[in-house]
């Protein structure tokens, strides 16, 4: 919270100006690149017409672009089909982000924005939304989106960027960000732990940072092989032991509270792909 996520969405969607510089997508600016449906947004709140149906929303708004998709294939995509009847002001929270989605997709952009996208939908209508993400980037389209759900971040995109306070603070590859913070995560099931273990786990040799979820210990480790012994030396009926890469979990922990920014190579853009900011 407070990274700078949102405020870097308005921008790009002419909202909010920059205090320095400019902002230009596909050689236009911000509100000239929504005008022309070379961009679509999908924001947390507003952007639905009060007391009129779904459909009919969608057919008043698909009138103001010059490339309108058809309004029965943007209801299909989006899942949202079955409502096409409902009055927008009926809508549950989910319901609403998924016609948010449908008003993204309605000018057939290039670009689509999407500022925490998933918030208040239910597990299934997460999971149709990521698939038609991937169906559209797959089509030569590029996603852009901010989340809170790092699973989702690490599981959808491409392309990562972390901010900190309104600054860049690693920018690259998924697997390349997660690479930065370097080390690996033991997990491992500890049973009869006393309220003093989790003191003792930090204090193992080779552990930068340790977790504790009932019986089950993770182990953040610049050095996993001496801090695997030092484990099984203090408890040796640990089981269940399991040694991960870094996650982006691990990474966004590390990075954001580290004051000096990081980057990893940056990456070769691509015609389709999927980013965070």
């Amino acid at each position: 919270n407070g990274a700078g996520k949102s405020t870097t969405i308005d921008m790009l969607l002419g909202l909010t100006r920059p205090d320095e510089g400019a902002v230009t997508l596909f050689g236009l600016g911000p509100r000239q690149a929504c005008a022309a449906g070379r961009v679509g947004a999908m924001l947390q709140n507003g952007g639905l017409l009060p007391g009129v149906s779904v459909g009919r929303m969608l057919r008043d708004v698909a009138s103001l672009y010059p490339r309108a998709l058809p309004v029965d294939e943007v209801l299909d995509r989006a899942g949202v089909t079955d409502l096409a009847g409902s009055r927008t002001d009926r809508l549950s929270g989910g319901q609403r982000q998924r016609v948010r989605f449908a008003l993204a997709l309605l000018p057939d952009p290039d670009l689509i924005v999407l500022d925490e996208p998933t918030a208040a939908m239910d597990v299934e209508s997460r999971r149709a939304f990521w698939a038609a993400m991937r169906a559209w980037a797959a089509g030569g389209r590029t996603v852009l989106f901010a989340t809170h759900y790092l699973e989702e971040a690490d599981d959808f995109a491409d392309r990562i960027v972390l901010l900190r306070r309104g600054r860049v603070i690693a920018d690259g590859p998924t697997s390349e960000v997660k690479a930065l913070v370097g080390g690996r995560t033991i997990r491992a099931t500890v049973r009869g732990l006393d309220v003093s273990a989790l003191d003792e786990l930090r204090r193992l040799p080779g552990v930068a940072r340790a977790e504790r979820r009932g019986d089950v210990v993770s182990l953040a480790c610049p050095d996993s092989d001496r801090a695997l012994r030092a484990l099984l030396a203090a408890w040796p009926d640990a089981c269940d032991i399991e040694i991960v890469g870094a996650g982006l979990e691990d990474a966004f922990i590390a990075l954001t509270s580290d004051p000096t920014p990081v980057s990893a190579p940056a990456a070769t853009p691509a015609p389709a792909s999927t980013a965070r900011r």
